[in-house]
């Protein structure tokens, strides 16, 4: 059975770059939301599913195509789920700034042990056929780790610098993109999408 395309509802870079092989290798053609519109959903949800579920209907009304989005972030423990949903927008800025919001969590975790450090990265993963879509699937996935008391290398991308993950012994920044691509929040949460398309789309 054919698909149409799936349009990918983020306008971040970054993200074309993780999801987009992970479609692709479960062989679901897809194309970056920016191939159609400029325009960015309102990501007024109170949680990662409601965000990607607006991003996601969103992309679906605009070019009338099956839509995929992502809602993710870092959660710390000690910190009661913050940054959570707001963790592109720590600061309170309008104008998101990866080293802005990274220096703040810094600064809020500044007492903090690292036994009181844990954190975990979270990521909710929607589909829809169409933007009134009534049962979107969806996807959720966590990887787990703590915060470091300083950035690592100085080139991560988000939070990704000062998120170590124990059994890798490495912060996320020094992972490579394919093993990310196997093991990460976002990786967790397209694969249970996939699955789940998998079985829509069987004969």
């Amino acid at each position: 059975m054919m698909m149409s395309p799936i349009i990918l509802a983020t306008a971040n870079p970054h993200k074309v770059a993780e999801l987009a092989p992970l479609l692709a290798r479960a062989g679901f053609a897809c194309k970056p939301q920016t191939d159609f519109f400029a325009e960015e959903a309102v990501e007024d949800g109170l949680s990662f599913v409601e965000n990607a579920i607006k991003k996601a209907r969103f992309a679906s009304e605009r070019t009338g195509l099956p839509a995929l989005a992502d809602d993710s972030g870092l959660e710390v423990e000690a910190l009661g789920g913050l940054p959570g949903i707001y963790s592109a927008r720590y600061t309170g800025s309008t104008e998101n700034s990866d080293e802005r919001n990274l220096s703040k969590l810094l600064d809020d975790m500044t007492l903090l042990p690292y036994p009181q450090r844990k954190a975990r990265y979270s990521c909710a993963v929607v589909y829809v056929k169409h933007a009134q879509d009534p049962m979107p699937l969806i996807g959720v996935g966590h990887w787990y780790g703590e915060i470091l008391m300083k950035p690592r290398t100085g080139y991560g991308i988000g939070y990704d610098d000062v998120m170590w993950i124990p059994a890798l012994l490495k912060s996320v920044s020094e992972i490579p993109l394919e093993i990310k691509n196997q093991i990460s929040h976002r990786a967790q949460a397209v694969q249970s999408v996939v699955n789940q398309l998998r079985g829509e789309v069987a004969p």
